[in-house]
């Protein structure tokens, strides 16, 4: 071979190499491409997911858990995302979500109301944000009763008639009022009732200025309507708390704009308020939910993905 052919087989060879790598280089360009528009589509069908699929919302007979579970289901089922609300108490709650039967609870009282369920099913479940941060439980009564200790009861019995007035039994603040029972040695009967007749309670009493204690929690619309005050709990048996939302395992990975909307999800103390207040001035819990959520439709959709939105 003399040096021109030498140096034509050279430059061919060259050019070869040249065209090979802008061919690898070609492909994995085009690779990356097709990875790209799968994530995006990905991303875009979970989205749509989001809004397809039936979400399931547990609620516990409370007033303001209801009433925050009636405007979450109306903004959900405003962006197109089928909501169930199903009223039950805690523990078929905590034991439904952990079975994967449902999927959101906004209202979940820690470390101690709701401790018993968490410590059976926590492992099971996931904690998505917090409704709210300035939870509390206790004993209280009118702000007209002058006494301010839980000591102070027995000395009191014949004026509350030796009877509190509790909520359901299925209530972590019914077993904290057994716990208190027990601890301060109260020669009480805790009565096993319900929200509204623990209301109804304390509306007789204020009506007729008798002497009356109740199992009560902030936040509730009762301290908008009623002067009223914790006992004071020197044996801390009554805790201070956050409410957290919790969903079944996984919930918030496979709809992954849950995680947004869940983690976004605050009630400010008053804007808490003027929703219970607004549920407790309309007989028909729809309509106030309709109220409400129509005046502060834009602060629920702030917690949303834009995806949603769209």
């Amino acid at each position: 071979m003399d040096f021109k052919d030498y140096t034509l087989t050279f430059a061919s060879t060259n050019y070869q190499k040249i065209i090979d790598m802008k061919k690898t280089h070609l492909i994995i360009s085009s690779l990356l491409i097709i990875v790209l528009a799968v994530a995006s589509l990905s991303c875009q069908n979970g989205s749509k997911k989001d809004q397809q699929e039936e979400i399931v919302i547990y609620s516990g007979n409370w007033a303001e858990t209801i009433a925050m579970t009636k405007v979450t289901e109306l903004a959900l089922e405003d962006v197109g995302i089928p909501t169930k609300m199903i009223l039950i108490e805690p523990g078929p709650i905590y034991a439904s979500l952990a079975k994967g039967d449902g999927d959101i609870f906004l209202e979940s009282w820690l470390p101690q109301t709701h401790a018993e369920y968490w410590d059976k099913y926590g492992d099971q479940l996931d904690k998505a944000g917090i409704s709210f941060d300035y939870a509390s439980t206790g004993l209280v009564v009118p702000e007209y009763v002058d006494i301010n200790s839980i000591t102070e009861l027995n000395e009191n019995k014949k004026k509350f008639n030796g009877r509190i007035i509790g909520i359901g039994s299925g209530a972590g603040i019914h077993k904290d009022t057994e716990k208190a029972i027990e601890k301060y040695n109260l020669d009480y009967q805790q009565i096993t009732s319900s929200g509204p007749a623990m209301m109804a309670t304390l509306k007789k009493a204020f009506t007729q200025k008798e002497w009356a204690v109740v199992t009560g929690w902030k936040p509730h619309h009762k301290w908008a309507m009623y002067d009223l005050k914790y006992l004071e709990d020197p044996k801390d048996v009554y805790p201070t708390e956050k409410a957290y939302i919790i969903t079944r395992k996984g919930f918030t990975k496979e709809k992954p704009g849950f995680k947004e909307f869940l983690g976004n999800f605050y009630l400010e103390e008053e804007v808490l308020a003027d929703l219970m207040m607004t549920f407790e001035e309309m007989d028909d819990e729809d309509k106030a939910a309709q109220k409400w959520y129509s005046a502060n439709k834009e602060l629920l959709r702030s917690w949303m993905p834009e995806e949603w939105k769209k």
